[in-house]
C-alpha cells in the first residue's frame, strides 16, 4: 500500500520544523515558510491566519514527537546516569568550538541585539517551553519510577535547563575542549540536586 502524499498543512508544518531544527532561531516568517514547503503564502495563511498560530503549531508538534534512541529508555543504566545522558544529548545539538559559537551568535543576534519585537519574543518562548517540556517529560519518568526528588517538576526542569544553558555558553567560548572534562562532573552534581537514587 503506498504511503499518502502528505498535504497541504503537512507540508507547512514539515517545512517549518524543518527550519527549526537547522536554525532555532529561524523567523518562520509566513513567506519563508511557504517558499520551503512550495505553497502559496495563501495556502499558508488558510492554514495558519497567523505566524503565532504556525509556530505554537510547529512546537506543539515537536512536543508530541518521540525521541528515537531516547537514552531515558535505557532502564538498565540507573535513573541519574539515564537524566545525565538526555542531557548530554541536549548539549550534542549545541556541538562545541565554533559550531556552539555559531549556535550562541545566532540566538544572541536573534533575541538580544535586535529590538524585541512581539512576533520574536513568540518565537522565543514557545521554544523555551519546548526546552522545558522535553526536560519535564524525562523528568516526569523518574517521577514515576520514584527517582525524583520531591518538588514541582517544571521549575526541577527549569533549573537543569539554566545549567545546560550555562555549559553551552561555555562550549562557545575560547578553550572550551579544555572544559568538556568538567562538563560531566557539573551534569552530575545538577542531576543528583533532582534525583534519588
Amino acid at each position: 500500500m503506498a504511503e499518502a502524499a502528505p498535504t497541504t498543512r503537512d507540508k507547512i508544518l514539515i517545512a517549518a520544523a524543518t527550519m527549526l531544527g537547522e536554525d532555532p532561531t529561524a523567523r518562520l516568517s509566513v513567506r519563508a515558510v511557504a517558499a520551503r514547503a512550495g505553497v502559496s503564502v495563501g495556502s499558508l495563511r488558510h492554514f495558519f491566519p497567523t505566524q503565532r498560530e504556525l509556530i505554537d503549531t510547529v512546537v506543539a508538534g515537536l512536543h508530541a514527537l518521540d525521541v528515537p534512541d531516547d537514552p531515558m529508555d535505557d532502564v538498565a543504566s540507573s535513573p541519574s546516569d539515564r537524566l545525565v545522558r538526555c542531557l548530554q544529548a541536549v548539549l550534542a545539538e549545541v556541538g562545541a568550538g565554533e559550531q556552539a559559537r555559531d549556535y550562541v551568535s545566532s540566538l544572541h543576534r536573534a533575541y538580544v541585539a535586535s529590538p524585541p519585537d512581539p512576533e520574536s519574543e513568540h518565537t522565543f518562548h514557545a521554544l523555551e517551553r519546548l526546552a522545558v517540556q522535553r526536560l519535564v517529560r524525562w523528568l516526569t519518568a523518574l517521577r514515576e519510577e520514584g527517582a525524583l526528588a520531591t518538588g514541582d517538576v517544571e521549575q526541577q526542569a527549569r533549573f537543569l535547563l539554566t545549567v545546560v544553558n550555562g555549559l553551552a555558553l561555555e562550549r562557545a567560548l575560547p578553550g572550551a575542549q579544555a572544559r568538556l572534562t568538567y562538563e560531566l562532573d557539573t551534569l552530575r552534581i545538577a542531576v543528583s540536586a533532582v534525583t534519588v537514587d
